[in-house]
């Protein structure tokens, strides 16, 4: 891992100089946080349901081609599928972890690896506490106001009723951020908190442009939006996309495309790795 260096005040964003218990200091690991980008939060159970994690996915997919930097706690469950969603459409993404950013102490250790993801893609680490602190039942409340406050907006994807996820938002709505959930069924367990959040005012995300309208950007139109994220396809690709405007088979797409079968299958893996298609329950869609 690369130096752990101090971030001096006068390079601190101006949210987290706003905040009323603002940190004393602040570490970084990666490049110095570039403030001029719009922060968005993304939290969520550790424990997550198919649909959490495929709608996570789909909404930041959707942020692809803006300025728009994923924050996260690099913890397990849903914070390191928002980092890696980031990472899967070139967005940048900031992982605050409830400790000190020597790899010794760093938590947890099983998501080091993609620490040393963000690291390589350009990404930062960022944490309040000395270098050494090892993560402790406190340290996980005290950072996540920091991931509340240095953002635009904080997203709840899935929490349930007691989940820590809710600490961040409520600290968000303290700091005055905007605070966005997205919405699930009455029946799952993981979406009590969530669900409960919505009823108190925090707005529904049902799309990626639902996302974009909360942190200001002017949309772009369908057809920009999708030469923005597919002109670095092959023609191979595009043809698949073109192909799959509505979700199909693979059975289906063998038929209709006049290419090798073989060739189809590492089309496929490659695009879904790529971020450009996902695959559930035996269908093939473009990730909006």
């Amino acid at each position: 891992m690369e130096e752990i260096l101090k971030l001096k005040k006068e390079d601190w964003s101006e949210n987290i100089l706003e905040m009323n218990d603002a940190p004393e200091q602040l570490y970084y690991i990666g490049m110095k946080p570039n403030w001029d980008s719009v922060f968005l939060t993304v939290v969520g159970s550790r424990k997550y349901s198919q649909y959490g994690k495929e709608v996570c996915e789909k909404l930041i997919a959707g942020l692809k081609g803006y300025d728009i930097t994923i924050v996260s706690g690099l913890a397990l469950g849903i914070d390191a599928i928002a980092h890696n969603s980031a990472l899967e459409n070139r967005l940048n993404t900031m992982a605050v972890p409830g400790s000190g950013l020597d790899r010794k102490v760093l938590y947890p250790k099983s998501n080091l690896p993609l620490a040393e993801k963000i690291l390589k893609s350009g990404g930062t680490l960022l944490s309040e506490y000395e270098p050494n602190q090892g993560a402790a039942p406190w340290t996980f409340p005290q950072r996540n106001r920091i991931m509340a406050g240095l953002a635009k907006a904080t997203l709840v994807i899935e929490a349930t009723e007691k989940s820590g996820t809710l600490i961040t938002a409520r600290l968000a709505l303290d700091y005055n951020r905007e605070l966005c959930a997205v919405p699930n069924s009455v029946f799952s367990l993981y979406s009590k908190g969530s669900n409960r959040l919505l009823n108190e005012g925090a707005t529904p995300i049902n799309s990626s442009q639902d996302l974009l309208q909360v942190l200001g950007f002017d949309l772009l139109d369908t057809s920009q939006q999708l030469e923005m994220r597919f002109n670095d396809c092959s023609k191979e690709e595009k043809l698949i996309l073109e192909n799959i405007r509505e979700p199909k088979t693979r059975d289906e797409l063998i038929q209709e495309l006049n290419l090798p079968t073989s060739q189809i299958n590492i089309l496929l893996s490659s695009m879904e790795i790529k971020g450009l298609i996902s695959q559930s329950l035996g269908k093939i869609r473009v990730r909006g």
